[in-house]
């Protein structure tokens, strides 16, 4: 490094020789440094100023540690419930009828029905095993459970209103029970035994104009109820229409075989009407 360096940074007497103990020039005006930042300065001057390889990492003066201060606990969380993975949707080849376990499906759906499904088909099964009764005892049983279905309309009011009319019926109180029929067939105008009861009704007063009407609207929604199809065979055969009765009586032995007394008024029509056999 060239002297005049030093030189243009000192004055004239300044640049007399130096003896042991006196500053610098350069740090001659330099404000002292201050005892708390010595060994700061000493370090680092030592750091700059040595070689790269001789270059350690320099701890320096920091604040004072105090005791460790223990750590906070965590805030507690509640548990998060473990995810359910969602069923597989089923594939097409399984709900193809004939697949394994379809026929599960199928009874499940039976199950879930509604009431008029499940009453409506309880009903077809039930007269095909009237049709096929084998004895009159059976016959009865099953004509019984037939009725018991009839008298659910799927209505609770409609129920109430035919039940409260039975009662009257039974009580001989004619007019209120035709008032509570009247009342269950506008509710229900579908429900067969609603204008069955009314028919009847109408034939204990001896109307069989109104009671026929009534009949042809029960036969019209329930083509199997053999209680009408007696009451229209007994109609037609009170007012001496013979050949209309043993052809309603036909009918209602195809639906109830085994009904009571259906056969021997049948036969006694059949000879009236086509005379008797050579």
């Amino acid at each position: 490094m060239d002297d005049d360096v030093f030189k243009d940074g000192c004055s004239k007497d300044e640049s007399a020789p130096l003896t042991a103990g006196t500053p610098l020039p350069i740090f001659r005006d330099m404000k002292p440094i201050q005892s708390g930042r010595m060994a700061l300065s000493a370090a680092l001057l030592a750091f700059a100023f040595a070689p790269a390889s001789a270059q350690v990492d320099i701890p320096l003066p920091g604040p004072e540690v105090g005791p460790a201060v223990p750590d906070r606990p965590e805030p507690r969380r509640a548990p998060v419930p473990p995810r359910t993975p969602a069923p597989p949707a089923p594939d097409a080849q399984s709900q193809a009828p004939g697949a394994p376990g379809a026929e599960r499906g199928a009874e499940k759906d039976a199950a879930s029905a509604t009431e008029p499904e499940q009453r409506a088909k309880l009903l077809e099964e039930l007269y095909g095993r009237l049709a096929t009764a084998p004895d009159e005892e059976t016959g009865a049983q099953i004509a019984n459970a037939i009725e018991q279905l009839w008298q659910h309309s799927g209505s609770a009011t409609a129920d109430l209103l035919m039940a409260r009319a039975a009662a009257a019926t039974e009580a001989e109180r004619r007019d209120l029970a035709m008032k509570l029929l009247n009342a269950a067939v506008e509710l229900q105008p579908d429900y067969a035994e609603a204008w069955n009861r009314r028919a009847y009704l109408f034939y204990l007063e001896n109307d069989y104009t109104r009671a026929l009407g009534d009949i042809r609207r029960v036969l019209a929604l329930e083509p199997q109820h053999f209680k009408a199809i007696e009451g229209l065979a007994n109609i037609l055969h009170h007012l001496d229409e013979k050949k209309a009765a043993l052809e309603a009586y036909e009918s209602l032995l195809k639906v109830h075989p085994m009904a009571p007394g259906a056969r021997k008024a049948a036969d006694d029509l059949r000879v009236e009407v086509e005379g008797r056999g050579i």
